[in-house]
């Protein structure tokens, strides 16, 4: 599946400085633009509308202060990461709390440089989605002001925690170690608010392709085998699926994500090692057809009193787990998609998740085919 590039446009008056910026974003697969002044830089903001700005403080025209305050006044979700040069750590810091995003001190590693975009990219992505769930009600309407509320805060802690990085001897273990406690839980606690997003998320209102259902279950495959890359040799995984598949109507990321949460648990069961069986097939028998998607592990299985709580928000076994995965999947392959998902497992000996997707959309209880 196809996507956008993700628009940059960075600000500096040093145009070989600028050229470096934009030839490492540009092999990251990223849409560059370069202005060379602040007024050139607002021009640019308002005709190109640009996702994340890279502003250096020093321009010849206006400040970049005066820079900041103008793009949030065109659009407050722009991000914006400030390029700083030496001593202007302070200043940066102060533009932190006027609504930066982040800041760069020159000269800039290229690694730190492009991770410190992404992160960019993905918290100004939260942020919109925040925005998007505000008008729901209900938890609909919770969970976007808890995400609000957790997400501020987090976002503070992040950048405080870079200066901090940035400002440390790396050679202090016991400090090094104590940063990484911080960065693993503010990620714990934003996946956290991202699954309750999810959870909530309005129905109806997201695009359906026909999709090739082997070719999701292989991206989502090789993303949880990145995820659990020291699992690869404790975990055999093997696969019986159908090449004659017809292509199903569905959303692409939330199958996607059924399919990620679905492997995530079955690694998670297997942690000791284990083997993974996916099959998929087509079943003519159910009206309109169906596409199954079956996993079976031989992980350390469900005991029978937590069964029938499985699919219940924020039921979870695990230490870490947030008990949101399966009730995600349950709403996207039953209310989004119109379709079955079913759980055996006893302790001890494993389980099987059965996904079952009709190939066509019914109508919706509106009186239109879901979109």
């Amino acid at each position: 599946m196809g996507s956008m590039k993700r628009k940059i446009l960075i600000v500096d008056d040093n145009p070989e400085f600028a050229e470096m910026m934009a030839r490492n974003l540009g092999q990251e697969e990223y849409e560059v633009s370069i202005a060379p002044s602040g007024n050139a830089a607002i021009e640019k903001v308002l005709s190109e509308s640009p996702e994340l700005v890279l502003l250096d403080l020093k321009l010849p025209d206006i400040t970049g202060e005066e820079v900041l305050e103008r793009i949030q006044t065109i659009n407050n979700n722009i991000a914006v990461i400030i390029i700083t040069g030496y001593g202007g750590e302070q200043v940066a810091v102060d533009l932190m709390k006027a609504g930066a995003m982040d800041f760069l001190s020159k000269p800039i590693a290229r690694e730190n440089f492009l991770k410190a975009v992404k992160n960019a990219l993905e918290i100004r992505d939260a942020q919109i989605e925040d925005k998007q769930f505000a008008k729901n009600y209900s938890l609909e309407k919770f969970f976007p002001f808890l995400a609000h509320e957790i997400r501020n805060p987090l976002h503070a802690i992040y950048g405080s925690l870079a200066v901090i990085m940035k400002r440390s001897d790396s050679k202090d273990k016991i400090l090094q170690q104590s940063i990484k406690i911080i960065n693993d839980e503010i990620q714990h606690l934003n996946e956290f608010v991202k699954e309750c997003l999810d959870f909530v998320k309005p129905l109806g209102k997201h695009h359906f392709d026909e999709i090739a259902i082997n070719e999701v279950f292989n991206i989502a495959k090789s993303h949880v085998s990145h995820m659990f890359e020291d699992f690869s040799e404790k975990i055999k995984i093997n696969t019986d699926m159908d090449p004659q598949l017809p292509l199903v109507q569905a959303n692409y990321e939330e199958i996607k994500q059924t399919f990620l949460n679905i492997l995530i648990n079955s690694y998670e069961a297997m942690e000791k090692g284990g083997e993974l069986l996916i099959k998929t097939y087509f079943n003519s028998d159910l009206s309109p057809g169906h596409v199954e998607i079956v996993f079976s592990d031989n992980g350390v299985g469900i005991k029978k009193e937590n069964m029938k709580d499985l699919f219940h928000p924020f039921f979870t076994t695990k230490l870490r787990g947030t008990g949101l995965g399966l009730a995600i999947c349950r709403r996207i392959i039953e209310e989004r998609h119109h379709g079955k998902i079913y759980v055996q497992s006893e302790e001890g000996k494993g389980s099987t998740i059965r996904v079952e997707l009709p190939i066509q959309q019914i109508l919706s209880t509106s009186g239109g085919k879901t979109q």
